[in-house]
């Protein structure tokens, strides 16, 4: 009981803090009507989920069911596990959004959706899914490249945070830059607001599954660690 337990406070903990910090980064900016809103914006995600993922990748350091999943396609964690896993980041997701709803302004909140993402006019939804899959390729390609491989440099969750930072930078204003159905999940169900909901989920969830089975078969080369192994790193 131990040990899934510490994977599920760990994994709602780690998407707890994402949301908090990305939707009230978000949220703030749009307050102070931000001239460099973007880039605040990016750097809370990327420092945020940095941070956490170096704390706790020693017990799970997934925080998206996006790269949980790609973990179960790469047969890298049993799916019972990636079910705890998801599960504890919708609820971190979730209790999240809800906190940052009952505190900040009400204005602020429904102009922004709860720090929510949403799809830009400017683009069709076919595009937005391609954004958000190649974006989240990128993501869990630097999960398995430097927290899974073993022969990887070890920076913690340092270069996982920066592709978070470089990809809101690039698409953000596009897509919102989700990479994570639990980060979008939270904000939509606080808010009430699921527009972007199947685009927010699909897009990374193949992204991540091709970037995982892609790494895993073509550029680790030894043994698989025991299915029942729930940390992101070996």
């Amino acid at each position: 009981m131990r040990d899934p337990l510490r994977h599920f406070v760990s994994e709602f903990i780690g998407t707890f803090a994402l949301v908090f910090v990305g939707s009230a980064a978000i949220m703030a900016a749009a307050q102070a009507n931000s001239p460099y809103a973007l880039l605040q914006v990016a750097l809370a995600h990327g420092l945020v989920l940095s941070i956490f993922v170096t704390a706790l990748m020693r017990i799970s350091g997934h925080f998206n069911p996006a790269i949980t999943l790609g973990f179960v396609a790469a047969r890298r964690i049993d799916p019972m596990m990636a079910g705890i896993y998801i599960v504890a980041q919708l609820l971190g997701a979730a209790a999240a959004a809800y906190i940052l709803k009952g505190t900040f302004p009400d204005a602020i909140v429904v102009a922004t959706r709860d720090g929510g993402q949403a799809i830009s006019l400017d683009v069709t939804a076919t595009q937005a899914w391609i954004l958000e899959a190649i974006a989240t390729f990128f993501l869990t390609f630097a999960v398995f490249a430097t927290a899974v491989d073993q022969k990887s440099p070890r920076v913690g969750g340092f270069a996982i945070g920066l592709v978070v930072t470089v990809d809101i930078l690039a698409i953000g204003p596009l897509t919102g830059a989700s990479m994570n159905p639990a980060r979008s999940f939270g904000p939509a169900l606080a808010s009430g607001i699921f527009e972007g909901q199947f685009i927010y989920w699909t897009a990374p969830i193949v992204g991540s599954t091709i970037a995982a089975v892609l790494y895993d078969t073509l550029f680790i080369r030894r043994d698989r660690e025991p299915v029942e192994h729930g940390a992101i790193e070996t």
